[in-house]
C-alpha cells in the first residue's frame, strides 16, 4: 500500500468536513492514524467553538496540547461533573468509594448474625451498582421524572450473574441512597455521567461535537451525548473493538447514532501501526482492512520452547488463568514478569480469604472452590470459571489456605521484563512482539463480543504475532 491511498481516505474526511454541516462517523480500524486524522479535521471545519469528548483523563491531557484553542476538550466524566455542578450551584465532592461507604454503613447497621451474609455478596452488589449507572437502571418507584433507560428484569439479566432476591435488593438501596446523596453534592465517577444524562441538568451548546472511542459508549454516555449535540456530530471509532460489553459498552452503537444522527459514514482503513502480514491474519473478521507498511510474521507452530520467548514480549490471553499458569512457570525458570491490570488480584485475595480459615488443607481449599464455582454457576455467572481456575493455580502452589493466598499477593506484586494482559486491558496498547495465548478461548465461542477480542489481540503487534496453546509451550 502507498501513502497516496492513506492520503485519499484523509483528504475524502476532509473534504466532507468541509463541503457541508453533515454528520460524519468515521470507522477508524486499528493503528490507522486516528488521532492526527482527528488534527487535520479541527483544522478542516470553520473555525468555532468544538467539543472534544473523549475517554480517560491522560488522553483528554495530550489532545488539549494539541487542538486550537477553540476547542473544549473533555472526558464524559469532567463534562458531566460540570453540568451537574452547575445544575446546582454548588461544589461537588467526589468520592471514588462512595458505593462502598453506603454499602459497609448498611452492613455495620444490619443484625450480626446477618452480617456474614451480607458480606458474601459485596463484590456482587458493588459491580451491580457501577453497571446500573453505566446501562442508566433507576430502581423502580423512585424519581419518576428521571430518564430509565432498563427496566428491573433486563438489567439483572445484563449482570455477571443473575442475583437473587438479598443481592437484587441491596443493588436497589445502594442507588437508592447514592442518588440521594447526589443531589446533596456527594458523587462518585460513575455519577459524573449517570446523574446529568438521567436527572436532567444545564448542557452547553457547541456548533460542532467531536466523540472519540465512539464504540466505547455506554447507554448513558450515549443519552448525555444526545443532550449536548445540537449542532453538528462527528463521531470516531471502530465497530469491531467493542469489546467491552461486560461493563455497559453499547453493542452496534455505531450503527444506531449513523441512523439516529443521519451520519455519513466514512472509512479510515490503513493501519500505520500493523503490517501486511499482521492484517492479512484478520481479514477473516474485517475484510476492507488494509496495511501501510510490508512484511511482518504471524507464526502458529506446533511447539515452543519457553526459553525462546524474548524479554520484550507481550503476552495476551482472553482469560486470567491461563495467564496466571504461565507466569508461575516463567518465574519458576528464572524469567522476570509483570501482570498488567492486577485489578483482578484484590478480588481473587477477598474471595480466597472467605473460603475458610487460614490453616485449611490444599484438598480443603480445592474442594471448596469448588463449592464456590458450582454455586455462583448455578446463578449463570459469566466469569466464575476463570475465577475458580485462578484460584486453583494458587491453590495448588501452597500446602494451605495462607500460603495459597500468600503464592496469590506474591505474583501480583511482580514488575519485570514480560508483560501479561488480557485481551480487554490490551486494546489502545501496541508492542512489537506479541504471543496470543490459547486463541481457542475467543474463538470456541465466536460471539460478536469473542470475535472483536480476536481482532483487537491480534492487532495489538506492529511487528511479529505468535498464537499458541498453552499446552503447546515446552518447558
Amino acid at each position: 500500500m502507498t501513502d497516496h491511498a492513506n492520503t485519499e481516505e484523509q483528504s475524502a474526511i476532509l473534504a466532507a468536513a468541509k463541503a457541508s454541516s453533515s454528520n460524519l462517523m468515521i470507522s477508524a480500524l486499528a493503528g490507522t492514524g486516528k488521532t492526527s486524522t482527528l488534527e487535520l479535521l479541527e483544522r478542516a471545519v470553520p473555525r468555532g467553538p468544538i467539543l472534544y469528548l473523549v475517554f480517560g483523563k491522560k488522553n483528554a491531557d495530550d489532545a488539549a496540547k494539541r487542538m486550537l484553542s477553540t476547542t473544549t476538550v473533555r472526558t464524559f466524566n469532567s463534562i458531566g461533573h460540570r453540568i451537574w455542578a452547575a445544575s446546582h450551584s454548588r461544589n461537588l465532592r467526589v468520592d471514588a468509594r462512595k458505593s462502598n461507604t453506603i454499602l459497609r454503613d448498611i452492613i455495620d447497621n444490619a443484625p450480626k448474625d446477618y452480617r456474614d451474609t451480607l458480606w458474601g455478596v459485596y463484590h456482587e452488589v458493588l459491580s451491580g451498582v457501577a453497571l446500573a449507572k453505566a446501562l442508566g437502571y433507576i430502581p423502580e418507584g423512585l424519581h419518576p421524572n428521571a430518564k430509565r433507560l432498563i427496566g428491573r428484569s433486563a438489567f439483572h439479566r445484563s449482570l455477571e450473574e443473575l442475583p437473587d432476591d438479598l443481592t437484587a435488593d441491596l443493588i436497589d438501596t445502594v442507588l437508592s441512597r447514592s442518588i440521594k446523596q447526589s443531589y446533596e453534592g456527594l458523587i462518585d465517577y460513575n455519577d459524573q455521567i449517570y446523574m446529568p444524562a438521567l436527572f436532567g441538568g444545564a448542557y452547553p451548546q457547541f456548533p460542532l461535537v467531536l466523540v472519540d472511542e465512539y464504540q466505547d459508549l455506554s447507554p448513558v454516555n450515549h443519552a448525555l451525548l444526545k443532550k449536548l449535540v445540537r449542532g453538528r456530530l462527528i463521531g470516531v471509532g471502530d465497530p469491531w473493538q467493542n469489546i467491552y460489553g461486560f461493563r455497559g459498552a453499547k453493542q452496534g452503537g455505531i450503527e444506531e447514532a449513523t441512523e439516529a444522527y443521519q451520519c455519513e459514514g466514512l472509512p479510515l482503513s490503513i493501519s500505520f501501526r500493523c503490517p501486511e502480514a499482521i492484517v492479512r491474519n484478520v481479514h477473516w473478521h474485517v475484510p476492507h482492512f488494509k496495511w501501510f507498511s510490508e512484511g511482518g510474521k504471524v507464526e502458529k507452530p506446533s511447539s515452543l520452547q519457553a526459553g525462546n520467548i524474548d524479554n520484550d514480549s507481550t503476552i495476551i490471553c482472553r482469560n486470567n488463568a491461563p495467564l496466571l499458569q504461565m507466569g508461575f512457570r516463567l518465574l519458576a525458570a528464572g524469567r522476570s514478569i509483570s501482570i498488567a491490570g492486577s485489578d483482578i488480584g484484590p478480588r481473587l485475595i477477598g474471595i480466597m480469604k472467605k473460603l475458610g480459615p487460614e490453616t485449611l488443607g490444599r484438598d480443603g481449599v480445592l474442594a471448596s472452590i469448588e463449592e464456590w464455582e458450582a454455586d455462583r454457576l448455578e446463578k449463570e455467572s459469566k466469569t466464575a470459571s476463570d475465577m475458580a481456575a485462578c484460584m486453583h493455580i494458587f491453590a495448588l502452589q501452597g500446602r494451605d489456605l495462607r500460603t495459597a493466598i500468600a503464592y496469590a499477593e506474591h505474583i501480583f506484586k511482580q514488575t519485570g521484563s514480560i508483560l501479561l494482559t488480557t485481551g480487554h486491558k490490551a486494546k489502545g496498547l501496541e508492542w512489537p512482539n506479541v504471543i496470543h495465548l490459547d486463541p481457542w478461548l475467543v474463538r470456541y465461542e465466536p460471539s460478536p463480543q469473542n470475535k472483536n477480542l480476536d481482532y483487537v489481540i491480534s492487532t495489538r503487534s506492529s511487528n511479529r504475532l505468535i498464537e499458541i496453546d498453552s499446552e503447546q509451550i515446552e518447558w
